[in-house]
């Protein structure tokens, strides 16, 4: 009578965990899927655009129509990260893979500037256990620096210049000393980064020099 009770209640747990199994995977199966189409929402027609800038330039009516479809796009895709996010922490690489980690970081670092100070501190979390690698982590706060209009740290935003219809760097803290920054939380040097994101060439003159002209014109406005 026993045996029989255990082996009745070694089949139950088997059975029950096996649904539990089941159930997580589906949800993980679920999650990724959610992601695959965030991604495709949110990144697709930002290329297109760029596509179309590069053919017929930034103020063409192709390029404003393209950026109206990827604005209306982005409102969705933030609110299904914030529900990401709210459900499960920042997930782990093995349940959304590395290209999940980018998609989430994607859409905050398209979101207002609230939205991304609000999720800063998860992210610096994320980074300390290893979920996250510390590239999006200083994107988040160079690009929270540059709407705040400060002067950014790292380097990676740049900016559009009407005024020269051209992109450049936007000023970043003590030039001089960008590589020691970077190297210390394992990105390339400004140099390489520039080359092969944006083909761009990092001059330390002059950017020393718009750095002195940012912090001057800063200073004339707030006397």
């Amino acid at each position: 009578m026993k045996k029989t009770y255990y082996l009745l209640t070694l089949l139950v747990l088997l059975v029950f965990t096996s649904c539990n199994t089941k159930i997580r995977e589906a949800k993980e199966d679920n999650l990724i899927a959610l992601i695959d189409d965030i991604w495709k929402t949110e990144q697709e027609p930002i290329r297109l655009r760029d596509s179309l800038m590069a053919i017929h330039g930034v103020d063409s009516e192709l390029v404003k129509e393209q950026q109206l479809i990827i604005d209306k796009n982005h409102i969705v895709n933030e609110d299904r990260v914030k529900n990401i996010l709210e459900k499960h922490g920042w997930p782990t690489k093995d349940m959304i893979g590395e290209r999940g980690n980018w998609t989430i970081c994607n859409v905050i670092q398209h979101s207002d500037n609230d939205v991304r100070i609000q999720y800063l501190p998860l992210m610096k979390q994320a980074v300390k256990d290893k979920k996250l690698e510390p590239r999006f982590l200083v994107r988040a706060e160079d690009r929270i620096a540059t709407e705040r209009g400060d002067l950014q740290i790292y380097g990676g935003q740049m900016k559009y210049y009407p005024e020269t219809k051209s992109f450049n760097l936007w000023p970043v803290y003590d030039p001089e000393n960008i590589d020691k920054r970077r190297t210390e939380i394992g990105l390339d040097s400004i140099s390489v980064f520039l080359k092969n994101r944006f083909d761009f060439e990092w001059n330390l003159e002059e950017q020393i020099r718009r750095t002195r002209e940012f912090e001057l014109a800063k200073l004339n406005d707030s006397e």
